[in-house]
């Protein structure tokens, strides 16, 4: 399934039209049209991003990546600090997911150019 066809299936799941979920995710309702109709097929990570917390769901169930443990592993200390000094400088969870979906993201491109 691609990814328009995972974001139409959610949001009929979800009994939102596309005017609502456009709205919520603010993304405009030609381009949401777009994706669902599998015209524009490489929507930008930060629109997977809003559109996948709308719809209850992640960026990577959207780009049809099914081993989401792959990017799991025991957290070292070194890992652990670098966290901790990250949220003593302010950054939001929204951020680090941000961020975290964007990392997943290119290596998921890499993957593919392989």
């Amino acid at each position: 399934m691609k990814v328009g066809e995972k974001i139409k299936s959610l949001r009929l799941e979800k009994k939102y039209s596309i005017s609502e979920l456009s709205e919520k995710a603010k993304v405009s309702k030609s381009y949401l049209s777009y994706i669902e109709r599998g015209i524009q097929e490489n929507p930008s990570l930060q629109v997977l991003s809003r559109l996948a917390d709308n719809l209850d769901t992640t960026v990577e169930y959207l780009m049809g990546q099914n081993n989401t443990n792959a990017f799991m592993k025991p957290v070292d200390e070194e890992w652990a600090g670098l966290v901790d000094e990250a949220i003593k400088n302010g950054i939001s969870k929204e951020d680090f997911a941000y961020y975290l979906d964007f990392m997943k993201f290119t290596s998921r491109n890499k993957q593919d150019k392989q």
